[in-house]
């Protein structure tokens, strides 16, 4: 029994159901487009008043029919029937795996598949001056 108890200490327990502004995800999914974007963001809201663009309309019947979607689209908004899908998004240079969940909503595509990585600076290059050179001992 004490060997049960820390076996599952270890998955993350989610203590109840997601809610986004207080509503929980199936019924968000229930609600039309307009009616959803009143619960968004001010920026998310303007851009789905002005309407989706031709290429955001195509990626969501694609959702609709697969469960895995390739886009190079960034700048569209996650809506809860996307919740459970797995998306591959390009960053620029590779497709970044996501697999969106229900805190996702809300948030654009682009967010979850950064641009640019992480600079490690090396040791001083070849050109460098003396003093550029000097590395402190620990």
């Amino acid at each position: 029994m004490n060997l049960a108890k820390k076996a599952g200490s270890k998955l993350p327990k989610r203590k109840e159901e997601f809610l986004y502004r207080g509503r929980k995800v199936a019924d968000l999914a229930k609600l039309s487009i307009e009616e959803l974007a009143g619960l968004l963001p001010a920026r998310q809201r303007r851009s789905i008043k002005r309407g989706l663009m031709k290429e955001n309309k195509k990626l969501l019947s694609g959702f609709k029919s697969k469960d895995s979607v390739r886009t190079h689209i960034r700048n569209m908004i996650i809506l809860p029937d996307m919740v459970g899908k797995s998306l591959e998004i390009y960053n620029g240079k590779s497709f970044e795996k996501v697999e969106v969940m229900p805190e996702m909503i809300g948030h654009y595509f682009g967010e979850f598949a950064l641009t640019r990585g992480r600079v490690q600076h090396g040791a001083a290059g070849v050109g460098a001056t003396r003093s550029s050179k000097y590395v402190p001992l620990k």
